[in-house]
C-alpha cells in the first residue's frame, strides 16, 4: 500500500483534513473522501469538462490534478453554488432554458461557465461559445447551454 499523505481541503467553505495517497485525481478526493458527488467522472482523462471545479477560482479538469496537489486550496464545486434553497444564477438559467437533457454533463459546464463569468462577465458571444466548447455534452447540442449562460450573464451583471 502507498504511503498517503495529510492534505486540508477547502470545498465550499468547510474544510477537510484528510490522509490521501499521492495517485488519486482531485475528483476522486472529493467525491469519496469529501462526499461530494456533485463533481462527476467522466473520461478521466481530461477531454470531456464533467469533473470541472474552480480550484482558486481557475476552471480546472479534476480528474488532471492529484489530490496533493491541491492542498490548502480553495476548491468551489458545484454543491457550492446554490445559497440554501436559492439556485445560483446559472443554475436557474440552466432550468429555464432546458440546458440539461441527462444532467451528467452540467455540473462541469456550471462551474465552467461561473469561471468564465465572474471573471468577464461581458464575455462576448465567439469567445463564449469558443470557451464552452471545451467541454462535451451528448445531449443538448449545446444551442440551450449558451443561450442559458448568456442569460444568467446578463442577470449577474444586473446584480
Amino acid at each position: 500500500m502507498m504511503q498517503k499523505h495529510d492534505i486540508k481541503l477547502d470545498i465550499n467553505g468547510k474544510k477537510y483534513e484528510i490522509a490521501v495517497e499521492p495517485r488519486r485525481t482531485l475528483v476522486d478526493v472529493i467525491r469519496d473522501q469529501c462526499g461530494q458527488t456533485g463533481t462527476h467522472a467522466g473520461c478521466h482523462h481530461g477531454v470531456c469538462g464533467a469533473c470541472t471545479i474552480l480550484l482558486d477560482d481557475e476552471p480546472v479538469r479534476s480528474c488532471l490534478v492529484f489530490g496533493i496537489q491541491a492542498d490548502g486550496k480553495k476548491i468551489r464545486t458545484v454543491e457550492g453554488l446554490a445559497e440554501g434553497n436559492k439556485l445560483h444564477p446559472l443554475q436557474q438559467a440552466f432550468t429555464d432554458h432546458h440546458a440539461l437533457q441527462c444532467g451528467y454533463c452540467t455540473p462541469g459546464f456550471l462551474m465552467l461557465a461561473v469561471g468564465i463569468l465572474e471573471k468577464d462577465p461581458d464575455i462576448s458571444h465567439d469567445d463564449l461559445v469558443s470557451a464552452l466548447s471545451s467541454n462535451l455534452c451528448r445531449c443538448t447540442g449545446y444551442a440551450n447551454i449558451i443561450t442559458a449562460v448568456k442569460a444568467a450573464a446578463e442577470q449577474m451583471r444586473a446584480g
